[in-house]
């Protein structure tokens, strides 16, 4: 009975917090079959964490530390492969049309800079974008708070510069 109840409140906190693991999974891949593949590896990790889930932290928190580690390790696998999908295509760009705004394009941009950074500053700046104040990225990536400070500014500033770099 206690594995049965176990499975039972591990579907519940995975249905009600799915939408971390599609987003890490989604910021790594960007190609459908492989998603899908990081969506399981990211599912089976936090079954095979969860006895061990320490209450005293949060529920989130310990999600999308796992989830971040088991992408990046993915993402490391397919690099090695040479499987990894192109997160934005040129294709997917020259399918703008000309009525699209520069916002749009801006968007587009921003978002091709992001994906380019290290494993680490991605997995950084999705939490941030996300709206995760600093001393709970820093509980999920394991650095303090006044370093996530810091390197979320370096990263804007190095974005900022490239984004201008490439718009004019």
């Amino acid at each position: 009975m206690s594995l049965i109840r176990d499975a039972n409140q591990f579907l519940n906190v995975v249905d009600a917090h799915k939408g971390i693991i599609y987003k890490v999974a989604n910021a790594y891949c960007r190609d459908g079959e492989s998603r899908k593949d990081l969506i399981q590896e990211i599912t089976l990790q936090l079954w095979l964490a969860f006895p061990k889930y320490d209450q005293q932290f949060k529920l989130t928190t310990w999600m999308y530390r796992i989830a971040l580690n088991v992408s990046i390790s993915f993402f490391r696998k397919q690099i090695t492969r040479q499987k990894i999908s192109h997160p934005l295509t040129e294709e997917i760009l020259t399918m703008m049309t000309d009525e699209q705004s520069d916002v749009d394009s801006d968007f587009i941009l921003l978002h091709k800079l992001i994906r380019q950074l290290k494993e680490f500053d991605r997995a950084l700046m999705l939490l941030y974008l996300e709206g995760r104040s600093h001393s709970e990225i820093a509980d999920i990536l394991g650095i303090t708070a006044s370093n996530v400070s810091t390197k979320v500014g370096r990263i804007k500033g190095q974005l900022r510069e490239k984004f201008t770099s490439l718009k004019s």
